[in-house]
């Protein structure tokens, strides 16, 4: 993978930068709660999805692990985030497809959030 989008999308993610991370999809791509739940399909609903999210003050994704296989891209992450109950962190497993150099379908396994 001559560049990594996964990792680009973290980080424009944390500065929630919103041009920065679209770059990093493909226009057509899905993102699933895991296993098949569609969750935001195309530019437009990553986009406003990740609109909604960035407004939050406290959002931080830390990076735990990282494996790369081929076009495979598995992410383990503590995320924090501002929930309707308050300030907590949530632990966050991403598997991402990548072609051509962009996210084409993430799927996200979500753990049970602390506060």
């Amino acid at each position: 993978m001559s560049r990594n989008p996964v990792k680009a999308q973290l980080e424009a993610y944390n500065a929630k930068d919103i041009d920065a991370f679209m770059a990093c999809w493909a226009p057509d791509a899905e993102i699933y709660a895991h296993p098949d739940t569609l969750l935001a399909k195309g530019h437009v609903g990553i986009r406003d999805r990740h609109l909604l999210r960035f407004q939050e003050p406290d959002l931080h994704a830390r990076l735990v692990s990282r494996l790369i296989l081929g076009e495979t891209v598995v992410d383990t992450e503590i995320v924090t985030r501002n929930f309707p109950d308050g300030l907590g962190e949530i632990d966050v497993v991403g598997i991402y497809d990548v072609a051509d150099g962009l996210i084409r379908k993430a799927w996200f396994i979500m753990g049970v959030p602390r506060f």
